[in-house]
């Protein structure tokens, strides 16, 4: 099987190479959309989905990097020969977390909650003068017991949305620039548990529901499918991809906000349905980095395949647009003029 997943990986990167040379114009036309079907599934690992690979002259950035999915994903990336750019809430965490993976890496820093931070750690790489050939999206919070605001709005709405949403923008040319520049997003399953009606235009802080800390997390993976289906329409016709995944259930920090017996629970019996950490990375990394995905955009990935979805709201066209619009007046000071 190893063998297999080399020779497919090789000849996928023998094609990528000479698409690579072809203009953005040219290489948007003549490539396919459809995703094929790889031969990976909830067990492959990250390390397993990038075999075969060399990522060398590559750069990516990743939100979150310090921990979990985020650092396997980094560390994987470093492995193969990418350049990465490690993203955490604090510098001291970007530079601990780059320190411990050999390869090549660069520490940034940003609060996804603090927008103006956001926009300092772009203007960071910016500054770099090198194109991103890859922005994942994988910084997050999860089931805040309390409800909590930012700005007026719904904190894990702020940290898993708006704030991706600011960097995304900030980063889109630097991701253009790229031969085949892609962001990958990270939504979840938790998709369905968001409120029937989809996102909530007129009750971003749910003040005039009840407060569920699922239901605002599903709301705020709801959004992040939605802003990367809105994401690639607007970049259709270009070379540049979005599209989102979902990593599987993982017992990574993440769940630091959940009731003690869940967590507990977790450790004790997680064995037997939850994702490794290694297996919980390899969906956000085949999306940033398959050969086979080039020109693939506006899906939804679960074990390294495309996915409709468990709600129709995630291919809700409209609903994306308004939620793209929406985003843009809530942090309008911070996008690119």
């Amino acid at each position: 099987m190893r063998d297999l997943y080399r020779r497919e990986f090789l000849q996928q990167a023998g094609l990528l190479s000479v698409l690579a040379c072809l203009p953005p114009a040219v290489l948007a036309q003549i490539i396919s959309k459809v995703p094929p079907t790889s031969p990976f599934n909830a067990d492959s690992t990250a390390e397993q989905v990038t075999e075969g690979l060399d990522l060398a002259g590559k750069t990516y950035a990743i939100t979150g990097a310090n921990s979990g999915l985020g650092y396997e994903t980094m560390r994987v990336l470093a492995m193969r020969g990418a350049h990465v750019i490690g993203i955490a809430r604090t510098m001291q965490k970007a530079e601990e977390a780059c320190a411990g993976i050999p390869g090549q890496t660069t520490p940034a820093f940003l609060d996804l909650a603090d927008f103006e931070s956001v926009v300092n750690c772009a203007s960071m790489i910016r500054a770099m003068n090198i194109p991103l050939d890859g922005l994942i999206c994988n910084a997050g919070i999860m089931a805040l017991p309390e409800r909590e605001l930012v700005n007026g709005v719904e904190k894990q709405f702020v940290v898993n949305h708006l704030g991706h949403f600011i960097l995304i923008n900030q980063l889109m040319e630097t991701v253009m620039a790229a031969p085949q520049g892609r962001f990958v997003i990270l939504s979840s399953m938790a998709h369905r548990r968001a409120p029937d009606k989809g996102i909530q235009f007129g009750d971003l802080a749910f003040e005039n529901s009840e407060y569920s800390a699922w239901t605002a997390y599903g709301h705020s993976k709801l959004a992040n499918a939605l802003c990367s289906l809105e994401l690639a329409r607007r970049l259709s016709g270009t070379s540049t991809t979005s599209n989102s995944v979902h990593p599987g259930v993982i017992n990574t920090n993440l769940g630091r906000h959940m009731p003690w017996y869940m967590r507990w629970g977790g450790k004790l019996f997680g064995w037997a349905f939850m994702k490794s950490i290694e297996e919980g990375a390899a969906t956000q990394t085949y999306v940033a980095t398959s050969p086979g995905l080039v020109g693939v955009n506006g899906y939804y990935f679960v074990n390294c395949n495309p996915d409709p979805g468990d709600t129709p709201q995630m291919q809700d066209e409209a609903m994306a647009r308004q939620l793209w619009e929406v985003s843009e007046e809530l942090t309008r000071d911070y996008l690119p003029a």
